[in-house]
Parts: C-alpha cells; sequence; structure tokens
C-alpha cells in the first residue's frame, strides 16, 4: 500500500503522524511511504532520516495523492480538497461537536478511522490513551501557570509552602486524562478531589492513593460545591464518539473566586465547561467572569516529541493491519478497529456522531460487509 505522512498544519501543531522509525517498519513490511517534507523537523524528525528508512520526501499534494494517510490532528480546510474517495484517512477525527469537519469527510467520501474510537479487547482506547495521559499531566502544568499573576490568575502556588495551605484543586472525570492530572497535581502537593459516577473506579483510584486523593461521587450538588471552593478545576470527561457532557455550568464558573482557573481538557469533545471555548497554543488563555480559561484543543502538541513517540507507539500495529489488509478486511477481522471507523464512502458509521449531528447511522459492520 502507498502510505502519506503529511506535516501538521493546526496552530502550534509540531506533532507527526510516523516517526522514521515507524515508517521503516511499514517500508520493512513492503509498503511506500511518502512524508511531506519538514514534516517531523520541529522535533527532530529530520528528512534525512525518513529518507534513511525508506521513505520518499514530498509535497503535501503528492502525500495525499496515496491510500491511506496517517496524520495526528483532523484535517484543515486548505486540507479538505486533497482528499480522495476511498482513502483511509487514520488520525484523531472528534466529529461530534465539528459538524463542518463531518460535512467535508461525508462529501469526500473517505474512510475516517478515528484514533480516539478504536477499542481493544478490554473496551479500553488504546490509540486515545497516549494522549491523555500527556493531556492530564500538561493540564496541571497549564492550570498551575494559569494561577500566577501575570496569566490573571490569583498568585496561588499550587503546593504551597510550609505554614502556607496548598491549592485546591478539582478533577471532574477518573479516567486517564483525570487520573493523571490527579496524579500530577498531588505529586506537586496541591489538594485533590475527583469525581466519577462510577463507584467501581472511585475504589480503584482510593486503593491507588489512599487518603492524599479524595474521591467523591459525581452529582451536582457535589460538583458545584467542589468547583466554588477550587482553585483549579480540570475537565477531564469523555463519553467515546460524543459531545462531552456540560458538567460545569457558567452560573458554577461564577461561583468561583477571582483569579481561579478552568482547564478543560474535553475541548476536543465540545467541552464539559459552559463557558468553556476552543484556544490555541499561540492564545491559550482568556478570562471571563474573571475566571482565568485554559481550552487548548490539542494539548499534547505542547509536548509535541513526547507525545509522537507515545501516540506512534499504540498507532503503528493498526496501520500496520490496515495496510496489508485493506480497510475493509482489517475492519471485519478486528472488532476494536471496526469501532473507529466514524465515516465510510459518504455515510456516518459511529452511533454517536450520527445522533449528535442528526445524521442517518449505518452500523459499521453491516455497512463494511456489504
Amino acid at each position: 500500500m502507498i502510505i502519506g505522512v503529511p506535516k501538521e498544519i493546526k496552530d502550534r501543531e509540531y506533532r507527526v503522524g510516523a516517526t522514521p522509525e515507524y515508517v521503516s517498519t511499514l517500508v520493512g513490511a513492503g509498503h511506500s511511504v511518502i512524508v511531506e517534507e519538514n514534516a517531523g523537523a520541529a522535533i527532530d524528525f529530520p528528512d534525512e532520516e525518513y529518507r534513511a528508512a525508506g521513505a520518499q520526501i514530498a509535497s503535501a499534494r503528492d502525500v495525499y495523492e496515496a491510500q491511506m494517510v496517517i496524520k495526528v490532528k483532523e484535517p484543515q480546510m486548505s486540507e479538505f480538497p486533497l482528499l480522495k474517495e476511498g482513502q483511509i484517512l487514520f488520525c484523531y477525527l472528534h466529529l461530534a461537536p465539528d459538524p463542518e469537519q463531518t460535512r467535508h469527510l461525508i462529501e469526500r467520501k473517505v474512510v475516517g478511522v478515528a484514533y480516539e474510537t478504536v477499542t481493544d479487547s478490554h473496551k479500553r482506547l488504546p490509540l486515545l490513551a497516549p494522549m491523555s495521559e500527556i493531556a492530564g499531566r500538561i493540564a496541571v502544568q497549564a492550570g498551575a501557570t494559569g494561577l500566577q499573576m501575570i496569566n490573571g490568575g490569583r498568585g496561588v502556588l499550587l503546593g504551597g509552602v510550609p505554614g502556607v495551605a496548598p491549592a485546591k484543586v478539582a478533577v471532574l472525570g477518573g479516567g486517564a486524562v483525570g487520573t493523571h492530572a490527579a496524579r500530577m497535581a498531588m505529586g506537586l502537593g496541591a489538594d485533590v478531589v475527583i469525581f466519577d459516577n462510577n463507584l467501581m473506579r472511585l475504589k480503584e483510584l482510593d486503593a491507588l492513593y489512599g487518603p492524599r486523593l479524595k474521591t467523591l461521587y459525581s452529582t451536582k450538588a457535589a460538583i458545584c460545591k467542589a468547583v466554588a471552593e477550587a482553585d483549579l478545576v480540570i475537565g477531564a470527561v469523555l463519553i467515546p464518539g460524543k459531545s462531552a457532557p456540560r458538567l460545569v455550568t457558567e452560573e458554577m464558573v461564577q461561583s468561583m473566586r477571582p483569579g481561579s482557573v478552568v482547564v478543560d481538557v474535553a475541548i476536543d469533545q465540545g467541552g464539559c465547561i459552559e463557558t468553556a471555548r476552543p484556544t490555541t497554543h499561540t492564545a491559550p488563555y482568556y478570562v471571563m467572569h474573571d475566571v482565568v480559561h485554559y481550552c487548548v484543543t490539542n494539548m499534547p502538541g505542547a509536548c509535541a516529541r513526547t507525545s509522537t513517540e507515545a501516540l506512534t507507539n499504540a498507532t503503528l500495529p493498526y496501520a500496520l493491519k490496515l495496510a496489508a489488509l485493506g480497510y475493509q478486511k482489517a475492519l471485519l477481522e478486528d472488532r476494536g478497529l471496526m469501532e473507529g471507523l466514524n465515516v465510510c464512502l459518504g455515510h456516518v458509521t459511529n452511533a454517536h456522531v450520527a445522533h449528535d449531528l442528526g445524521y442517518p447511522y449505518f452500523p459499521p459492520e453491516r455497512f463494511i460487509a456489504s
């Protein structure tokens, strides 16, 4: 198969869909790989390393002639015209809160396999997990920076100092993002509470961290109280493929002390904080109701080298399967990979995307089999 790896063009997005080692593995398996010029240069993957791995270096237009395109983030407006009917697009898509992108992918009749909805045999999200772990950790760093006076914050040090109380951190969601955020915040000495609506998960977190981490069942009243008292609120809620539920209302944000911070990691899926709107690494913060907001839609891009290595470690086996078998056979053989199919040849094949955006739903297994 001919595989294309474009340079990411989203604001300050320096990750790349394949490392030179990744390319070498694809080439070793008998595939041809075209990498866009300078695709990985910003994170010290120069074109020379890709050439040494067996890739051809070319323009974006040449890359998008490939049978499968492997990238990180969803296509941007200038990339939609380059997509081809029947082309496999293997990347993060986050379609449910993005009707414009969904429309373009349907019109271009691509085969869109989204990293964020691929599952494994335990119904986990193996291609979302590495970025969730990084985003959870970055969320705490971003929150700590937001609390500094220069960014409009309260001037509170997350971990405090001897004789001065630490900051209070509320984490909404006990999945990968929330767990890593809580771990990072506790490591810096903050006073942390984490919410989830799964009692078994709360018991697991309690067993892992003991009294250092307060665990609370997610109810509106409990969240309302915690948000009002928190110096930093981190939204880490996920329903795979679906728009995030709005757990923090605008009224709750207004109840926070001036200079407090909210970080909405769920912004890729529309956000779980009502006052959240997408921001970029160029302008990551804004203040609303005297509360500092950080809602960057590609948080892991801030640590692009680490993120690229973590992501490609996870995606490579799936890319090899798609390239070796073609998407039809690969998806029919791997139910978890089938879960990643969001759009196919002009149809929506993810139930949550179809429901949230008002499209007819085509069950992927029946659609592919036919």
